[in-house]
């Protein structure tokens, strides 16, 4: 029986997810620029940067800039990335709201990703999430590789499971469930989802696809049948896994709300707003656009 929920929240993670993932530096203003555009269209959750080391990742050196400049719309969230108390703590200092902590499903994958074991991970995340309790900042878990891995290919639902019940018992509101190399199928993310339901509330997930095979989109729909009602995507399908051949980018938000709203569900969103935004991003980018409904209107 189909449980789809009559409304979804978008979360947009191009600025941070699509732009980190880009080969050339995006210039700080451009960036700026384009949080504020998402904030026009309806958005209520932009992830807007990261305060990682700018020697691993120095598309976001410009976190701090960034963060303080855009203009923080009313009742819109702005979470960053953290890796660990002292990326915490940066973000903290330009009054950062709420968080994001990322982790992955596939062993391998955390140990070529950021050189740890699973259980390593969480255990850095664990004086971070104390830190932000206190300090009543909102956090968000990311488990990655949650149908695939590049390394070491299948990854059994029982791994998703343990991480993403570890990280929501450590204080996660809402645990984003991610194909990030874009391998999965509809009928193995609803057996994902439906597994890590059982042990995490459905109203505390969120689903985040690539779109590498072209999948995304019925993926999303097969996870919204079991009554999902939040989604990763990002403007113009910006970004890609840099481990996974051929990876296209994130699923385009463009094309997730042009199907929500088919659908008769709600999101709030502005499409047409949104759809001139990716344009514009491809524009800055100079790269085309990644999304399908923002070339059909054009």
């Amino acid at each position: 029986m189909s449980s789809i929920p009559p409304k979804v929240r978008i979360v947009e993670v191009g600025p941070r997810d699509g732009l980190q993932n880009e080969k050339a530096i995006v210039p700080t203003p451009v960036k700026i620029e384009l949080i504020d555009r998402l904030s026009a269209t309806g958005l209520q959750t932009i992830e807007a940067t990261s305060f990682v080391s700018p020697k691993w990742v120095p598309q976001m050196a410009d976190a701090t800039d960034v963060y303080t400049a855009i203009q923080k719309k009313p009742g819109v969230r702005y979470p960053v990335l953290v890796p660990n108390l002292q990326g915490y703590e940066r973000a903290r200092e330009v009054g950062v709201e709420e968080i994001a902590v990322f982790t992955a499903a596939s062993e391998a994958f955390n140990r070529k990703n950021i050189n740890a074991s699973i259980a390593e991970s969480l255990e850095r995340f664990t004086p971070v999430i104390e830190r932000a309790k206190a300090d009543r900042v909102a956090v968000r878990g990311y488990v990655s590789t949650v149908l695939g891995c590049p390394y070491q290919g299948e990854v059994p639902p029982a791994d998703v499971v343990r991480v993403a019940r570890a990280l929501h018992a450590m204080g996660c509101y809402e645990i984003s469930l991610g194909d990030t190399i874009g391998i999965g199928t509809p009928a193995k993310a609803r057996a994902m989802l439906a597994a890590v339901a059982v042990e995490v509330p459905m109203s505390a997930l969120a689903i985040h696809f690539h779109d590498t095979r072209g999948q995304a989109l019925a993926n999303i729909l097969a996870c919204l049948e079991l009554g999902v009602g939040v989604i990763d995507s990002a403007v113009s399908g910006v970004g890609g896994c840099p481990y996974a051949r051929g990876a296209s980018g994130n699923v385009s938000s463009e094309d997730v709300v042009y199907m929500l709203h088919g659908m008769g569900i709600e999101t709030g969103i502005d499409l047409d707003r949104l759809i001139e935004t990716g344009r514009w991003l491809s524009a800055q980018l100079t790269r085309d656009n990644g999304s399908k409904v923002g070339k059909a209107a054009a």
